[in-house]
């Protein structure tokens, strides 16, 4: 399967891992193109973070333990997008 983008949610400690030190593992992990890391949280010990990727052929396991190397860790996929086009999500109401 062609995964090109892979939204996840990540927690990490407040001091380390930087997040510059994460980007820097997510980028050298297979198939990733481009990266975004937006803080949506931080509390007294934690930052929670949304981290979006993009690429061809991202290797979801590789992409696990690069994040994970750092002592960050993934919570959850929030959103997965293969093919051989990406396609947009379509919010409608029911």
């Amino acid at each position: 399967m062609n995964i090109r983008r892979v939204l996840l949610d990540v927690d990490k400690a407040i001091q380390r891992p930087e997040i510059s030190d994460i980007a820097k593992v997510i980028d050298a992990a297979p198939g990733v193109g481009g990266l975004n890391i937006t803080v949506t949280e931080i509390d007294v010990q934690t930052v929670g973070m949304d981290i979006t990727v993009e690429g061809d052929n991202i290797d979801l396991d590789a992409l696990f333990r690069a994040i994970e190397s750092t002592g960050a860790v993934v919570h959850s996929i929030d959103e997965l997008a293969a093919g051989e086009r990406l396609v947009e999500r379509i919010a409608w109401e029911r």
